[in-house]
């Protein structure tokens, strides 16, 4: 599985620095990312708070163990 370079908290946190400085090629060149990945990113957690995405996180984590219990 492909390690991830970025926690959930500071995707939010580039999310929002995008929006605050409205040069998104800016923003992706600091984090040395693609706009590609920032857009992506942005479908995903755009709007929401670090606090959401923690709740989105034990919700996927629950779902893939209901999912296994379920196949087994």
């Amino acid at each position: 599985m492909k390690r991830k370079r970025f926690s959930e908290e500071q995707i939010i946190r580039i999310l929002k620095e995008g929006d605050a400085v409205g040069n998104i090629r800016e923003v992706c060149r600091l984090h040395n990312i693609t706009e590609q990945t920032y857009y992506r990113s942005r479908k995903k957690f755009g709007g929401m708070e670090v606090s959401d995405a923690k709740r989105l996180k034990g919700l996927e984590k629950e779902n893939s163990e209901l999912k296994s219990w379920w196949l087994n």
